[in-house]
């Protein structure tokens, strides 16, 4: 029996691909016989993955784009029908957090940059490649949300309103585009070990204190949050739409209580 994991045969584009958990969610769609396309704005940083993927038997290949421009979400959904015939599987995961601090406090110019990056951008994604998934047949679009999307927060308010904002967008676009076969969600991170997060995971204090109450007792790595993606993309995941995948290592489920509290 094939696997319900495998992804032979799909063509997958990846945004935000170039390091952390978008190249992560690459290279394991890869492994898995996705074709793979790598985008991000730096086109050095993207050619190093393809590389790599290349280099382990995969297939991939490179197209720059910048999400904040719709010509360019457009050229990148172009340019993959051109190169492979076709589309499969968008993942939308690149995103920004230019501020820290009291939502209250944003400019509106720091506003229009983070929902413009983060929701709108996912927005317009949608919505131009959606139509080429239902022409195959059927596929799959995925979020990158988080966490914060899920909570409040004190200094990262405006990140978290954009991520809940892509929740509901995945709902919507699985509700419109059900009837084609085409399936939407999101997955929300909790803390992952990659550049966002350095200064935490760093430093043993910032760290143990930033963890101390989740029930793995640790954060998460990019691999865990590629696993995710891989399951929604394949038949594993054929019958799961609309949803939010939470893969935060139980920090949304409770506090674990520590003997010294």
């Amino acid at each position: 029996m094939p696997s319900l994991f495998d992804l032979t045969g799909k063509v997958a584009i990846v945004t935000g691909s170039s390091k952390g958990i978008g190249r992560a969610i690459a290279e394991r769609m890869a492994e898995q016989g996705a074709r793979v396309v790598i985008s991000s704005r730096k086109t050095d940083a993207c050619e190093a993955v393809a590389a790599g993927i290349r280099e382990s038997g995969g297939d991939a290949t490179v197209i720059p784009c910048h999400i904040a421009h719709k010509e360019q979400l457009q050229a990148l959904v172009d340019q993959t029908i051109a190169r492979y015939g076709g589309i499969d599987i968008v993942v939308s995961n690149a995103a920004v957090n230019p501020y820290l601090g009291p939502a209250a406090g944003a400019s509106d110019e720091v506003y229009e940059r983070v929902m413009g990056a983060n929701v709108r951008s996912n927005f317009w994604l949608a919505n131009i490649v959606c139509p080429h998934l239902a022409d195959r047949g059927g596929g799959s679009f995925i979020i990158i949300s988080s966490i914060g999307g899920l909570r409040g927060s004190a200094s990262l308010g405006l990140y978290g309103i954009s991520k809940a904002a892509d929740m509901q967008l995945a709902r919507n676009v699985a509700v419109e585009w059900g009837p084609k076969n085409v399936r939407a969600n999101a997955i929300a991170p909790g803390l992952v070990r990659t550049d966002f997060a350095k200064a935490l995971w760093t430093d043993p204090v910032r760290y143990r204190k930033a963890t101390r109450d989740v029930p793995l007792q640790r954060i998460g790595e990019p691999d865990e949050i590629a696993g995710a993606a891989v399951f929604l993309a394949a038949d594993a995941g054929r019958f799961v739409t609309g949803q939010t995948l939470v893969v935060d290592g139980g920090t949304t489920a409770g506090v674990v209580l520590q003997k010294d509290d």
